[in-house]
């Protein structure tokens, strides 16, 4: 018999049902405040367990479970629950992404209409018997530019509301389509920093990765347009906390309001004291409504895993049978690095993508294949993306996604063939598998190569002259860089030309310039790609974990 634990409170829509889960033969109990012993000793009791963000589910509190199968996040950051160590032991993590979406994108605009009419200083000086109306002078949005870094559902639920006031809205978002954009009355633009020197307000909402930690930060005060007011409901850290000071100080910023801080809980802090600071402790999906939808989206899914196996939302693992997994993992890691690949050879946000596969594994499931080039392709973009959510992360922002497939074999026995179209430009990158577990790189924009895909690569465009792969080996090599590998394909001789070399370690800004003042070189760009056999989070324990525990 099933039996779940609640780790955190939950709304009484959740723990109804889980009153009538009772009938199906699924028992639980409410344990909260766990820690330590006591916490690892309660996960080891239960099959499943649904939490909030106040427990901590560290490696600790799993080691040594053998029971365990599955942990419910009722929310959407995962941030206090161990993913690796959850997938190391075959313990699927799911989350509830929709159920706070209004909440956050209403708390959100709250922020921003608190800042526009300091409302919240204006109702402590009348508390404190001061009437001061010219102290507290506010500003209208309408006719206001708004930024939006992070356009899934939540800042699209902002942009929305933004539209409603009249405001013109700028946005910054990888992998939204133009077309998308328009349908939101949303302005794209390219980089996040050419969108500050034009913005009145800048909302995040966005993940906390290595790409957004300190987005706005002490060199980024410069370009601020002087007055800005910037809103943070998504991750602590994205603003850089002592560049929010010192921008306050110097009067480039004219308000700050955060919901969330770099540590947690935070009570103390040099905002605190300052004006033009709006705070809130966290409260973004603090609604009766949100965590009424979390916790009955929640306990669904630990309910529908328990009884069934289905696996839905899942944020470290994949729902696929082990056996379908071992005939294509090769296949899954090479379409995983090729996606990796695309998404840095071109960061604009592509309008479709498609993969073909021809040769043998044409025959294979390759639809587990597609979807790992979907999860490399947004990995770098979207918080907790994987062979399981990829593609609808991917369609959601009206990104298509066609698969194609010929049993016919070419110049391999299996290739795997992907193009995104960004703009006007297609951008192509295709490989096949070395024996079992080698991905390879066979052919790139058009031109045929070989070159591994893993590590640190340059990635070159130039004429098809004598002499340039001399110079950009004599460069790296002036400069300490060491090649490991070089590959160069070409179109016609004396044509275009593109090189990929595999380096040692990543070259600095003056080796890259070095390179684009050769004669004859169009671009270069450094890619970084996984250690060769490093596997992602969500398909390293995949195929034992998940054999060991049959649903």
């Amino acid at each position: 018999m099933p039996s779940i634990i609640v780790l955190d409170s939950l709304s009484p829509d959740g723990i109804a049902l889980l009153d009538a889960a009772a009938s199906s033969g699924i028992t639980y109990e409410v344990r909260t405040g766990l820690s330590g012993d006591p916490l690892r000793d309660a996960l080891a009791s239960h099959d499943g367990a649904i939490c909030r963000s106040g427990v901590k589910i560290n490696a600790a509190a799993l080691a040594g479970n053998h029971r365990l199968r599955a942990i419910v996040r009722a929310g959407v950051g995962t941030d206090n629950i161990d993913k690796e160590a959850a997938t190391r032991q075959g313990i699927v993590v799911m989350n509830t992404p929709a159920g706070n979406t209004v909440s956050t994108a209403e708390h959100a605009f709250a922020l921003i209409l608190g800042l526009s009419r300091n409302i919240a200083a204006a109702d402590a000086s009348l508390r404190s018997h001061k009437w001061d109306r010219n102290r507290f002078m506010g500003v209208q949005l309408a006719g206001k530019t708004l930024g939006i870094v992070g356009l899934g559902r939540i800042g699209q639920t902002v942009a929305k509301r933004a539209a409603a006031f009249d405001m013109k809205i700028l946005g910054y978002d990888p992998f939204l389509t133009q077309e998308r954009a328009a349908e939101l009355g949303i302005e794209l633009v390219d980089t996040v920093r050419g969108m500050l020197p034009h913005v009145d307000y800048l909302t995040v909402h966005t993940p906390l990765t290595d790409e957004t930690r300190h987005l706005v930060g002490m060199a980024e005060l410069p370009l601020l347009k002087r007055g800005v007011r910037l809103v943070n409901c998504a991750r602590g850290g994205i603003y850089d906390e002592a560049a929010l000071v010192e921008g306050l100080k110097q009067g480039i910023i004219g308000g700050i309001a955060l919901d969330v801080f770099e540590v947690e809980p935070c009570t103390e802090s040099p905002l605190f004291g300052m004006p033009g600071v709006l705070v809130t402790p966290h409260l973004g999906a603090s609604t009766e409504e949100a965590q009424s939808q979390v916790a009955v989206e929640g306990v669904g899914l630990l309910i529908d895993f328990l009884s069934s196996g289905a696996i839905r939302h899942s944020v470290n693992a994949a729902a696929i049978d082990p056996t379908q997994l071992e005939s294509v993992r090769g296949f899954v890691d090479l379409a995983w690095r090729l996606g990796l690949l695309l998404a840095q050879l071109d960061g604009t946000a592509p309008r479709s993508c498609s993969i073909a596969y021809r040769g043998e594994v044409a025959g294979r499931n390759t639809r587990l294949v597609t979807a790992a080039f979907a999860a490399g392709l947004l990995e770098s973009a979207i918080e907790d993306v994987n062979i399981v959510n990829a593609e609808m992360l991917l369609r959601e922002r009206g990104i298509d996604l066609v698969e194609q497939s010929r049993t016919d074999p070419g110049a391999f026995s299996s290739v795997v063939a992907v193009d995104i179209v960004s703009g006007s430009q297609v951008h192509r990158a295709a490989g096949t598998l070395f024996g079992h577990s080698m991905p390879r790189l066979v052919q790139l924009q058009g031109h045929r190569l070989e070159a591994y895909l893993d590590g640190i690569l340059l990635v070159f465009t130039h004429q098809d002259v004598p002499g340039i792969i001399g110079r950009v080996g004599t460069i790296f090599g002036q400069l300490g860089v060491n090649i490991a590998q070089m590959t160069v394909g070409r179109t016609a001789p004396g044509g275009d030309a593109i090189g990929v070399l595999n380096l040692d370690a990543t070259p600095s800004a003056k080796a890259l310039a070095a390179v684009m003042e050769c004669p004859g070189i169009r671009s270069a760009q450094v890619v970084t790609l996984p250690a060769a056999g490093q596997l992602p989070g969500w398909l390293a324990g995949a195929g034992s974990a998940q054999r060991s525990r049959p649903v």
